[in-house]
């Protein structure tokens, strides 16, 4: 498997990048507003990976390339804790330091309860 880890986690990185770059042309940051693209990817990407760690503690894959695929190249490269951070101190040297406060405790606040959300709802036991 390892001859083939390197390509799977560089193929979900290409398709993470690819899918992050788009989302930031559709809706780039101005530095005077809310960063959505940044915002929803960071949501999206921890209820996917929260996810992902679940079904892989649950049944761990033989040799799969699935979850090095997913976790580390799509979700590594879609989301962006970097990103938040400059976003954050753009829009305070904006002169808009209460949504940038507000901005980056929010995105850590949803980014938690989104990890807490999507765990709780993988744990639930199957309908009988």
């Amino acid at each position: 498997m390892g001859q083939r880890l390197l390509p799977a986690i560089f193929l979900g990185g290409v398709v993470g990048g690819l899918a992050r770059a788009a989302l930031e042309q559709e809706w780039p940051a101005s530095g005077h507003g809310w960063p959505w693209a940044t915002f929803l990817v960071n949501i999206a990407g921890t209820a996917l990976l929260a996810s992902l760690v679940f079904l892989v503690q649950r049944r761990p894959p033989a040799e799969g390339l699935l979850a090095p695929f997913l976790g580390i190249g799509l979700c590594g490269t879609l989301t962006t804790f970097s990103t938040l951070q400059l976003e954050t101190v753009v829009l305070v040297h904006a002169g808009h330091a209460a949504l940038g406060v507000a901005y980056g405790l929010g995105s850590i606040g949803a980014g938690l309860l989104t990890a807490y959300a999507a765990s709780t709802f993988m744990r639930r036991e199957p309908a009988a």
